[in-house]
Order: C-alpha cells, then sequence, then structure tokens
C-alpha cells in the first residue's frame, strides 16, 4: 500500500508541473501578440463597368454637352485643347462618315477626356437622334464610325374617347406624339375630317412602340398595326397589311380590304379649324349684306404653318396676284385641280411635281384676308366645287385573289381591338 501512495502522488505532482509549464507559455505568447501589430488586409471591391457607347465610361473624365447656336466642329474641338492642325484632320476624316455641318443646335453629344492629369480629350460621341450615334475616336490614330443603340420592340395599345379634339385627347393620355400623328395623318387623314370630330367619337389602336434596351427610354413607333375609330356612329377599322411578294408597300385597308386611302386629303393643314365653308349664298355684313358667294373653305391656322397638296399633281401657277395674295394652283388630273390662297411664303414653282401631303407654301394674310389662314379651292372639270361634297375615288383596294389571305390576317387583329375597353 505504501509504494502504491507514493508512486500516485509523484504522478500528481508531474501533472501539476506540467500545467503550470502550459500556463507560463500561453503567457508569454500573448503578451508577445500585444506587443506586435496585426495587419488585416481587407481586398478592395472592383468598380462596377459603366459600359455606354462600347467604351468603359470609369476610365475617362466624362463631359455632356450640348451644341451652341451656330457652334461648328472645330470650335467644339478647339475649346477643349486641341490645336488647329490637328482639327483640320479629325474633321477631315469625320466628313467621310457624317457630313459635321448637319450638326444641330441644342443636340447633346459627350466628350471622353484622359484621366492621367491632362484632362486632353480622346472620344467624340454626337447623338444624331435616340437611335444613332456618331463616334470620332482620336487618341493615337483618328477612328470614325456610326453606331445605333440596342432597341426592343413592345406592343401597346391604347383607347380614348374624344372629349375636344382628336390631338387634345390623345395628349392628355400621355400617347406618343407620333402615334398622334399616324393616326391623323397616315391613316385616317383620307376618311376623318378631323375638324369636324365630335365628343363621344372614340378609337381603339394597337401599335408597336421602340423601347431602348439601356436606359428603358422610348425611342418612337415602330408599327400601328391596327385601329379602330367610330366617327359619326360609324366604325372605321384599318389594318396595316404588307402586300404578298411586296418588300415595304404596307397599306392602311379596311375590314373588307378596302383601302382607307383616298385620291385627296379632307384638308391641306395638320391641325386646323375651318373658319369659312363653301356657300354661294353667303352674305357679308360689311357690304351691306349683298351676296357674296365664297367658294373656298377657309382653314385657320398661326402664321407659318405648313400648307400641304391634298393631292399629286402638277403646279400650274405659283404667283402673287390682288386679293388672292400669294397662292398655288396644282392640276392633279383631266377632272380635278386645287388652289391655295394667302401664302406667307410659296414654296414650290410652276412645272414642279408635287406628291401628295408635299408642303408646297405657308399660312399668311397676303390678299383680302382679316386673318391668317388658307382658302382651299376644289375644281371638277374646270368648276369651283364644295370638296366636302363630292364623292372623291379612292385608291385601288386589295384583289379579290389577296382577300383570303388579308382575313386570316387581321382576324386576330380585329378580335384583340374588339376586346379593348
Amino acid at each position: 500500500m505504501k509504494f502504491n501512495f507514493e508512486h500516485s502522488l509523484f504522478k500528481f505532482k508531474f501533472l501539476i508541473i506540467g500545467l503550470l509549464i502550459e500556463l507560463v507559455l500561453n503567457t508569454i505568447q500573448l503578451n508577445s501578440l500585444s506587443n506586435n501589430k496585426i495587419e488585416v488586409i481587407i481586398d478592395e471591391a472592383p468598380l462596377i463597368e459603366n459600359i455606354k457607347f462600347g467604351y468603359n465610361f470609369n476610365n475617362f473624365n466624362v463631359a455632356y454637352k450640348t451644341i451652341k447656336q451656330g457652334e461648328t466642329f472645330g470650335e467644339i474641338l478647339n475649346e477643349n485643347n486641341l490645336n488647329y492642325p490637328r482639327i483640320f484632320y479629325i474633321a477631315q476624316e469625320t466628313d467621310k462618315v457624317f457630313d459635321t455641318r448637319q450638326f444641330k443646335a441644342e443636340k447633346p453629344y459627350i466628350l471622353l477626356h484622359s484621366k492621367d492629369g491632362t484632362n486632353i480629350p480622346l472620344v467624340f460621341i454626337y447623338l444624331i437622334d435616340k437611335i444613332n450615334y456618331l463616334i470620332v475616336e482620336f487618341c493615337d490614330s483618328i477612328n470614325v464610325s456610326m453606331g445605333k443603340k440596342e432597341v426592343k420592340i413592345v406592343e401597346n395599345k391604347a383607347s380614348g374617347i374624344i372629349t375636344s379634339s382628336m390631338s387634345e385627347t390623345m395628349e392628355s393620355l400621355n400617347l406618343p406624339n407620333n402615334l398622334i400623328y399616324g393616326m391623323t395623318d397616315d391613316i385616317y387623314a383620307w376618311s376623318i375630317d378631323f375638324t369636324r370630330v365630335q365628343p363621344g367619337d372614340n378609337f381603339k389602336v394597337i401599335y408597336k412602340e421602340r423601347i431602348i434596351v439601356e436606359d428603358s427610354t422610348h425611342a418612337g413607333i415602330h408599327s400601328i398595326d391596327a385601329a379602330y375609330f367610330q366617327h359619326r356612329g360609324k366604325d372605321i377599322y384599318a389594318f396595316n397589311y404588307l402586300l404578298p411578294n411586296s418588300i415595304n408597300n404596307s397599306e392602311y385597308y379596311d375590314n373588307n380590304g378596302h383601302s382607307l386611302r383616298k385620291a385627296f386629303l379632307k384638308s391641306p393643314l395638320k391641325f386646323s379649324r375651318i373658319t369659312s365653308r363653301y356657300n354661294l349664298k353667303r352674305r357679308i355684313k360689311l357690304y351691306g349684306y349683298k351676296v357674296r358667294p365664297h367658294k373656298g373653305t377657309d382653314f385657320a391656322a398661326p402664321i407659318g404653318t405648313p400648307i400641304m397638296a391634298t393631292a399629286s399633281g402638277t403646279v400650274t401657277k405659283s404667283e402673287k396676284r390682288g386679293g388672292n395674295g400669294n397662292y398655288v394652283k396644282i392640276r392633279h388630273n383631266s377632272t380635278y385641280s386645287t388652289q391655295y390662297l394667302h401664302m406667307s411664303k410659296r414654296l414650290v414653282n410652276v412645272g414642279d411635281y408635287v406628291n401628295q401631303g408635299d408642303v408646297i407654301g405657308k399660312i399668311g394674310m397676303t390678299g383680302n384676308t382679316s386673318g391668317p389662314h388658307v382658302c382651299y379651292r376644289f375644281w371638277k372639270n374646270g368648276k369651283q366645287v364644295d370638296p366636302f361634297k363630292q364623292k372623291l375615288p379612292n385608291a385601288k383596294s386589295l384583289p379579290e385573289s389577296d382577300l383570303k389571305l388579308y382575313n386570316e390576317h387581321i382576324i386576330p387583329l380585329k378580335n384583340r381591338l374588339d376586346s379593348i375597353n
């Protein structure tokens, strides 16, 4: 027993000594660490690339500016510390791709400057429109190119009830201007007199819009595929249809395949109001209420408003004479002619051939007139008549052989139009 007790006591003492030694060593290590600086390394997060127009804008000092009235490309470069020998070569190379004389005031451009402390411009980017742009790079060599932003096509639909005018109603719904012009100028210009739309008339439209992928901004109307207009209780459908074997010859037809395009526009102005109609029994107070026939239709609009040819034809007169003031007369065929009076400016000459919708002059007050307007006169077989009472010819409708394909095209569009509230 005595041997075992002494042996156990020895083991206990050895364990205690071991623990004391470990405790001393740990204390020494802690003191050593507390006397040394601990360096902590944190990886810096890389900058997110800001890619625009093919360049990482993070690598440049970027200046957003607009072209001033009368400012030239050379002046822009000179103001940014480039000398004229260099500017001459840059402009020379640029004009091979894009005529810099076409730069327009208030149009935006971007300059990318170096970040090396010199702030020298290296790249010039001119925004031609929302989609197209010009790049002039003059780092080492001069490189000029045209580019397009990536665009996606999105389908939309809209509807509305006329409260005042067609344009004001569509504007109140925040619809794109190109859609308004498309409805009034391209689709229904021949079949609806928009100076006579009534409150309660209504419309529906299915259209495609261009959206810039980079920033989701709108970039105009791609197409108007189908439309509906109820005017004075009459339903007028319109479907955009590309003729078979045709590359780019789409037209608008109604639900029976009849073209909506007529030989004459309803009005020589885009937006206006009729102040005086064709009236052979008109009496004027200024002349003692004597009968003074009015053989034209007066469309009032501000001075300078463009006047359009209502149909294609040849200019037979372009002159200033007496009460007519500045006027233009157009012969459309052996049956029809039109005349446009009181212009402030004539833009066509005798012998010119004009297409329907071409601008031939500007609204004015020349000749006998009390306010800015165009007096629109219409001849049939050499006699002045009321254009709104004439049964004017339509453009060609779809041939019988195309109607089956046409109906297959419009049935789903018509169903979708009818389903719009």
